[in-house]
C-alpha cells in the first residue's frame, strides 16, 4: 500500500492525466483540422533537434497563457524524455518505437518508477508535443499516436469475499486438524494477517517475544521500525484471544527463535497460496497484499474509525488519502 508521493507543483492542474489529448485542447483542435496561429508557428523541421522543439514548444506554451504549473511539468517531463532519447536527436528519428522503449526504461530500468497517474501525465506530455509538432506539418507522422495512455489510476486491489474469508480459515484449519502431519503454521499465519492486516515484510520480522500473552483475554502483538523516519508505523494491535491456543501449539511444534516465522518471507507466500489453493480460491490469489485489504475493509465495514483504521494500518496521514479511497470503493460505500 506504499504510495508514491508528488510535491503538490509536479501535477498540472489544466491536464486531465486520464485524458491522453486533454491538455492538447488549448494547442491544436483536431475535430476541425484547425492550425494553430501562423505567427505561433515556430521555425522549426522535420531535422532539427528535440532541444529546438521543446525550447519551441515551451515558447509557445507561455505565448498561449498555459499555467505556470502546466509549463513546469511539461518542461520536467519533457527534459527526462530529452535525457533518454539525447537533445540532440533530430524529430524525423523519432519513431513510436523509440517513445515505447523510453516508457519501459522509465518504469522499470531507471531506478525510480513513477506512480500511475506520473505515468500517465508523462504519457500526455509526448502526445502534446508531438501532436503539436504533427499539427504544425513540422513531422510528417505523430509517433505518439500509437502509444497506448495508461489509466491514471492503477486498478483496485483484490480482497476476499466473507465467503471466501471463511473457506480460507477453513482449509487452514484442516492443516491444524491433520491427524497424520498436524501444522499449526498455516491457521496461525492466516489469522494473524485477517485480525492485523500487516505487511509482508512487518510479518517476517515479527519476534516470539512481540506477541504479549500475559494477559490472555486480550493478546497484542507489536510491529517495530527500527528506523525514526518509520516511527509512525509502530503500533500495537490487539488479537482475538482465540487465537492462543493456535500460537501455542504452533510453538510447540516449530520451536521458533528469535524470529516468531522463522523461515523466509517467501516460504510463507507459498504458505497462503497452498491455503488458498486448498480452499478452491480461483479469482483471487491469497497472498500478503491481498489479506491485508482484506482486513482493512471488514474492519472499515464493521465501523472502525478512520483514523484508528490508518493508524492500524501503520499509514501516514498523505498516503492514507489514496488508500482511503480505495477502501471506499471496495467497501462499496
Amino acid at each position: 500500500m506504499a504510495i508514491e508521493q508528488e510535491s503538490p507543483n509536479s501535477v498540472a492542474p489544466a491536464i486531465d492525466a486520464a485524458a491522453p489529448n486533454a491538455a492538447a485542447i488549448d494547442v491544436i483542435d483536431s475535430d476541425s483540422g484547425a492550425m494553430p496561429d501562423v505567427e505561433l508557428v515556430p521555425p522549426l523541421r522535420a531535422d532539427s533537434t528535440l532541444r529546438a522543439a521543446t525550447t519551441a514548444f515551451e515558447e509557445y506554451m507561455v505565448r498561449k497563457g498555459f499555467s505556470d504549473n502546466t509549463i513546469k511539468a511539461f518542461r520536467n517531463d519533457l527534459k527526462i524524455f530529452s535525457g533518454f532519447m539525447g537533445a540532440g536527436t533530430t524529430l524525423n528519428h523519432i519513431s513510436s518505437q523509440h517513445l515505447e522503449d523510453y516508457l519501459t526504461w522509465m518504469q522499470n530500468e531507471r531506478g525510480a518508477p513513477c506512480s500511475a497517474k506520473t505515468l500517465a501525465r508523462r504519457i500526455t506530455s509526448l502526445k502534446v508535443l508531438f501532436g503539436w509538432l504533427h499539427g504544425i506539418g513540422v513531422i510528417g507522422s505523430d509517433p505518439a499516436e500509437p502509444v497506448a495512455q495508461q489509466p491514471a489510476r492503477p486498478p483496485l486491489p483484490t480482497i476476499l469475499r466473507d465467503q471466501d474469508v471463511t473457506r480460507v480459515l477453513r482449509a487452514a484449519q484442516d492443516y491444524l486438524w491433520d491427524r497424520r502431519r498436524a501444522d499449526a503454521r498455516p491457521y496461525l499465519l492466516v489469522s494473524l494477517l485477517l485480525q492485523t492486516g500487516m505487511k509482508k515484510a512487518e510479518c517476517a520480522r515479527l519476534l516470539v517475544t512481540d506477541v504479549n500473552r500475559a494477559r490472555p483475554q486480550s493478546p497484542e502483538v507489536t510491529i517495530r521500525y527500527v528506523d525514526e523516519e518509520q516511527a509512525h508505523k509502530n503500533r500495537i494491535l490487539s488479537l482475538n484471544p482465540a487465537i492462543l491456543p493456535v500460537l501455542t501449539q504452533y510453538l510447540d511444534q516449530y520451536k521458533p527463535d528469535p524470529y516468531l516465522f522463522d523461515c523466509t518471507p517467501r516460504n510463507l507466500e507459498y504458505v497462503l497460496d497452498e491455503v488458498g489453493q486448498k480452499a478452491g480460491i480461483r479469482n483471487v490469489q491469497v497472498g500478503f497484499e491481498t489479506l491485508r485489504w482484506t482486513c482493512a475493509v471488514r474492519d472499515f465495514r464493521n465501523g472502525m474509525p478512520e483514523e484508528r483504521l490508518r493508524q492500524k494500518l501503520g499509514l501516514s496521514k498523505i498516503s492514507w488519502r489514496e488508500t482511503r479511497e480505495k477502501i471506499f470503493q471496495l467497501a462499496g460505500r
